[in-house]
C-alpha cells in the first residue's frame, strides 16, 4: 500500500517517532508539524493508523536513528 509521506502526515510522524526514539503513539498533524492541529488515536481512521505504524516499522527496519 501507498502512504501519504507528507510532512506531518501519520506516515510520517510514525517514522519520525523511531528515528527519535519515542514510544509509538499514533498521531499526526492536519498541515504541518507543529504548525496545526494535531490529531490523537483516538480521532484516527484505522487507515491513518495503520499509516502511522507503517512509518514506524519502515524507519526501524532501516536502522536510521538519531545520535545524541
Amino acid at each position: 500500500m501507498a502512504y501519504d509521506q507528507r510532512h506531518g502526515g501519520a506516515f510520517d510522524r510514525g517514522s519520525a517517532d523511531s528515528y527519535y526514539g519515542r514510544l509509538p503513539r499514533p498521531h499526526y498533524y492536519k498541515a504541518g508539524t507543529g504548525q496545526s492541529e494535531r490529531v490523537e488515536q483516538e480521532d484516527m481512521t484505522a487507515d491513518e493508523i495503520e499509516a502511522y505504524w507503517a512509518g514506524y516499522e519502515y524507519n526501524e527496519k532501516m536502522g536510521n536513528f538519531k545520535e545524541y
